[in-house]
């Protein structure tokens, strides 16, 4: 029956449609222009560096502006194929695209989990979850808890009220805009105590979101935070 099934419906490029030889897949071409991060990434945000790999290398952006978290990893580069597949996700309703992506953002951050880590997605406004319909961050985050065995906590974090979007800001104006907008769920606080989280998230562009979100953790007492994403934009300015 599968065989039929994959006659009848051949497995298509998951960004361009063309006909491939393996499910969830992409083709050749989008492929080679997915800019995967695999060597030599920073140690906080995952970008990318140049020149021979040392550990705790960070970016320049990284030297210079603090985080709150502890390590940082990215899937790919937000350019490209990665980018399309990002906006699809996002904004096209591409909610099929969250095994394959989650899977891939799984593999990045399973050297950051242990069994005491706990699992849990960057938190929507209720109103915006409403508009879009589903957050992207938590169907990442729950197949990484899948792929890991890890627990997790869908709703860790709450944003405490509505802000404007981050588009085109800066990253002080981003850091003004969600400072003091997210904080630990309150019924969760007594189960983060002592415990290490790995933040997920879709793109990391300043880091402003996910550092306002491991400040929360860290101040209701975590051991530690990590964030892994998807995608990590090439330069914050």
């Amino acid at each position: 029956m599968k065989t039929l099934a994959t006659l009848l419906y051949p497995p298509q490029c998951l960004n361009c449609d063309v006909y491939i030889d393996a499910e969830h897949g992409l083709c050749p071409t989008c492929w080679a222009q997915t800019d995967f991060i695999i060597d030599h990434p920073c140690d906080l945000c995952g970008r990318p560096l140049m020149g021979e790999a040392r550990e705790g290398d960070l970016c320049d952006d990284c030297l210079v502006v603090p985080r709150a978290w502890s390590k940082g990893r990215a899937v790919m580069q937000y350019a490209g194929v990665g980018r399309s597949l990002v906006l699809s996700f996002k904004h096209g309703d591409r909610t099929d695209l969250a095994p394959v992506l989650g899977d891939w953002v799984a593999k990045s951050a399973a050297q950051l989990i242990t069994k005491e880590t706990l699992i849990a997605p960057v938190p929507l406004h209720w109103l915006r979850l409403l508009r879009r319909r589903y957050n992207q961050s938590l169907l990442l985050s729950h197949e990484v808890s899948k792929r890991t065995g890890a627990s997790h906590v869908c709703n860790l974090l709450t944003r405490t009220r509505r802000t404007r979007s981050l588009d085109g800001l800066n990253a002080q104006a981003r850091r003004e805009v969600v400072k003091n907008a997210i904080e630990i769920t309150p019924k969760h606080r007594a189960s983060i105590r002592g415990r290490s989280v790995v933040l997920i998230d879709d793109v990391l562009t300043t880091g402003a979101t996910l550092d306002v979100c491991a400040s929360a953790c860290l101040d209701a007492g975590a051991s530690r935070v990590d964030v892994v994403v998807l995608a990590r934009v090439a330069s914050e300015r």
